[in-house]
């Protein structure tokens, strides 16, 4: 069964940037991820499956209107889970609002944590590491407009890969 993902893509620059610190520090993990931020984790989907997803997620994305995000500083998700993030500062609600007509019909998945947008830049690093990467970005700060998202197939030699991208509105 194919995993996938469905996630907001961040765009360049800052893509390659936040990229590119992730594995600067340790994360080798980056390589195969693109920079994004999680609408739906990874979920195991049956072949058979993929047509009535991908038409789900069309259906989704026509009914959200595109948003700004913000992203502005770092948080962290220990103790819990050995995460550093970067945080939005603005457009948390509207990624709530798309994550949930994501998470319905043929993705209606269970979350394992509640749903809190973000962008990785550490995972599962020592302490020491995730400190590092909580305070080198604790300045970063950049805004885009969201106006689509994707759908990402894992591939177990390429990593995660965009096959179908949806305009929002």
């Amino acid at each position: 069964m194919p995993t996938i993902g469905v996630a907001i893509a961040i765009p360049e620059p800052w893509a390659s940037e936040l990229q590119d610190y992730r594995t600067s520090i340790g994360d080798t993990t980056a390589t195969h991820i693109p920079t994004h931020i999680t609408l739906i984790p990874p979920t195991e989907v049956d072949e058979a499956e993929l047509p009535a997803v991908i038409e789900h997620l069309g259906a989704a994305a026509a009914g959200v209107e595109p948003f700004d995000i913000h992203l502005r500083g770092t948080g962290t998700f220990r103790p819990v889970s050995p995460v550093v993030f970067v945080m939005l500062a603005e457009g948390i609600s509207a990624c709530e609002v798309l994550a949930d007509a994501v998470r319905r019909g043929p993705l209606a998945v269970d979350l394992h944590f509640p749903y809190h947008p973000h962008v990785t830049i550490a995972h599962h690093l020592d302490d020491e590491a995730l400190d590092r990467a909580y305070e080198d970005l604790a300045t970063f700060e950049c805004r885009f407009a969201v106006d689509a998202f994707s759908l990402y197939v894992h591939d177990q030699h390429a990593g995660w890969q965009p096959t179908h991208h949806y305009a929002l509105g």
